[in-house]
C-alpha cells in the first residue's frame, strides 16, 4: 500500500510554511538530515503513540511536541537506523523491541535545515520510558483512538522563534498543540492508518 505522501503534509503546514517551500530549492541549501519514530504500542487494552515534549532551550524548536528522533550520524547505516537509534538514546526503547512497519514521507524543515524522515514502528508491549533528559522533558502517551479523531484538528495563533502571531493547523492531544513538521507527519499516519482501517 503507498502511503499518502506530501499532499497530506500540506493539510497542517502553516501558510508561512507553503510559501517558504515554494520559494527554495532545497538542494541548494545543503540540508541536514534527521529521521523520527512514530512508536505504536499497547497499554490499558488499547493502541497508544509516543510523543515527546522538548525542553526550553535557546532553539527554533525550544518547548515544542516531537517525535522521538535526531539527526542522521555518519556510522548510521540507514535512516531506519538513525530513527531506531535516536529512539532508544531519547526514550530508552530498545531497538530490538521495535518492528519498523513503514516509511512515510520525508518533510523539510526550513528553520533548522533539516530533511526528516519519519518511520512507523511498533512494540508489543508498554514501554518502560527512560528519558534523555537533555532532549527531553516527558513523554505524552496519545491514545490513537483520540489521534484519529478529526474533532482534534484545529487553528490556532502562535508566536515561534521566527514568526510572529502566525495562525496554524494544529493537532489537539492531550491539552498539547502540535503544529509544524511534528503535525505535518502525524497527519499523514493518520490518513495512512484511516486508510488500512478501510
Amino acid at each position: 500500500m503507498s502511503v499518502p505522501g506530501e499532499s497530506s503534509h500540506f493539510i497542517m503546514a502553516p501558510e508561512i510554511r507553503k510559501k517558504e517551500l515554494e520559494s527554495y530549492n532545497i538542494e541548494e541549501r545543503n540540508p541536514r538530515h534527521a529521521a523520527v519514530m512514530m512508536l505504536l504500542y499497547p497499554k490499558d487494552g488499547q493502541a497508544y503513540i509516543a510523543l515527546i515534549l522538548r525542553p526550553t532551550y535557546e532553539g527554533v524548536h525550544s518547548g515544542q511536541i516531537a517525535l522521538p528522533g535526531g539527526k542522521a550520524e555518519p556510522f548510521d547505516q540507514n535512516y531506519t537506523e538513525t530513527a531506531l537509534r535516536e529512539t532508544h538514546e531519547e526514550i530508552g526503547v530498545s531497538k530490538s523491541n521495535i518492528t519498523v512497519v513503514e516509511s512515510l514521507t520525508k518533510v523539510y524543515v526550513p528553520p533548522s535545515n533539516f530533511w526528516v524522515h519519519p518511520f512507523l514502528g511498533f512494540t508489543d508491549h508498554c514501554p518502560d520510558f527512560v528519558l534523555q533528559k537533555e532532549e527531553v522533558e516527558k513523554v505524552i502517551e496519545v491514545p490513537v483512538k483520540d489521534f484519529l479523531k478529526d474533532s482534534n484538528v484545529s487553528t490556532q495563533k502562535l508566536s515561534t522563534s521566527y514568526a510572529k502571531n502566525i495562525e496554524v493547523p494544529c493537532f489537539q492531544l492531550n491539552g498539547y498543540v502540535v503544529w509544524g513538521a511534528t503535525a505535518m507527519m502525524l497527519n499523514e499516519l493518520k490518513m495512512f492508518l484511516k486508510m488500512l482501517k478501510g
